[in-house]
């Protein structure tokens, strides 16, 4: 059931909107002027705010400018309920973040149609954000551009050809693009005084990449380089910022995606931190599958050097080596010279438990 809060000082009117919203079967709560009407909002988190313009104390203009401003009610939808039927009024509620207007007097079946097409609406939303919290970055990027949120027409950016072993950027530098893999697959690392390289992540055709310091607007705190033959096209810093932030919702869903890729880092460093070598290892071999070879089947072969999965694992090379020969006696895995198959995937998932 959903809650409708009725804001207006005129009690009869009040009272009135409140009695067909219940007779609807909404739960209504009822606030005689805006200062009371922002009590209950913080405390209650209505469903959807119905408001009166004109109120003493506060009017309704500053009850939806103080909700929009709290992090706690700005996602509430706003129907303005009001007298006032100039241009101009609907205009400012309108471009202070209403969702719409239903003028005095009014049909019964006019404010339930209003309530419910808003709800719906509120809901659509949130279901298409509760599905792109549980996508990557990538697949929201693609999936924003094959709707027409982002418009990067890919012909029209610059492709750097690059060979294996060759720099995409560097850390301590300022970006300047947003990456996309065309071809190729690409590591992000970094290196501590000794030279010593620890793979953050790896990316292959389809991934975007560098958009944290983007969007942090800070230089980059690794380095990106070409694990093999790529093409890497280079989307300009300006276009990608101006295009994302023309659906602040969107935005909003990416930077939550931001944190999470922060945690997943922090989960790693945990791991190399508390974890066996065994479980290292097995959890390595599971990620670099799925982040380079998860769309060639589970047959497909891990085509990463010896140091690479070292890096990205946490260890040295040796002991590397000695644990992939202990999964391979085990029948985990297969090796075809340099290269690797993974024989038992859920038998190494369950290592990590």
């Amino acid at each position: 059931m959903a809650t409708i809060l009725v804001v207006d000082d005129h009690q009869d009117i009040r009272e009135n909107v409140a009695e067909i919203l219940s007779l609807a079967g909404y739960e209504a709560l009822e606030a005689e002027n805006g200062k009371r009407a922002l009590e209950i909002a913080r405390q209650q988190k209505p469903d959807l705010v119905v408001c009166d313009i004109m109120m003493p104390e506060l009017d309704g203009y500053g009850v939806l400018h103080l909700m929009r401003k709290n992090p706690d009610t700005e996602h509430i939808p706003f129907i303005f309920l009001t007298a006032k039927t100039e241009r101009s009024d609907f205009r400012k509620g309108m471009e202070m973040g209403a969702d719409d207007y239903i003028t005095k007097p009014f049909e019964d079946v006019e404010l339930l149609t209003a309530v419910e097409i808003r709800l719906k609406k509120q809901q659509l939303l949130q279901d298409k954000l509760n599905a792109a919290e549980k996508q990557s970055v990538t697949a929201i990027l693609q999936e924003w551009q094959q709707s027409g949120l982002l418009q990067l027409d890919m012909d029209h950016y610059h492709i750097a050809a690059l060979t294996k072993k060759q720099p995409v950027y560097r850390e301590g530098k300022y970006p300047q693009y947003l990456y996309f893999v065309k071809s190729g697959k690409v590591k992000t690392y970094r290196q501590n005084d000794d030279g010593k390289e620890y793979i953050t992540n790896l990316y292959s055709a389809g991934d975007y990449f560098g958009y944290v310091a983007l969007i942090e607007d800070h230089v980059y705190d690794e380095n990106a380089e070409a694990l093999e033959n790529s093409e890497i096209i280079q989307i300009p810093k300006d276009i990608f910022l101006q295009q994302l932030l023309n659906d602040i919702r969107a935005a909003r869903v990416f930077i939550r995606h931001i944190a999470l890729d922060v945690k997943e880092k922090e989960d790693r460093l945990l791991q190399l931190a508390y974890d066996s070598l065994r479980k290292r290892v097995a959890s390595g071999l599971v990620a670099i599958h799925d982040k380079l070879h998860k769309e060639q089947g589970p047959d497909a072969l891990i085509e990463l050097s010896r140091d690479d999965i070292a890096h990205y694992v946490g260890t040295a090379t040796e002991s590397l080596i000695r644990t992939l020969s202990d999964f391979k006696s085990e029948k985990l895995i297969e090796m075809q010279g340099t290269r690797i198959r993974i024989l038992q995937a859920e038998q190494l998932r369950r290592l990590l438990y």
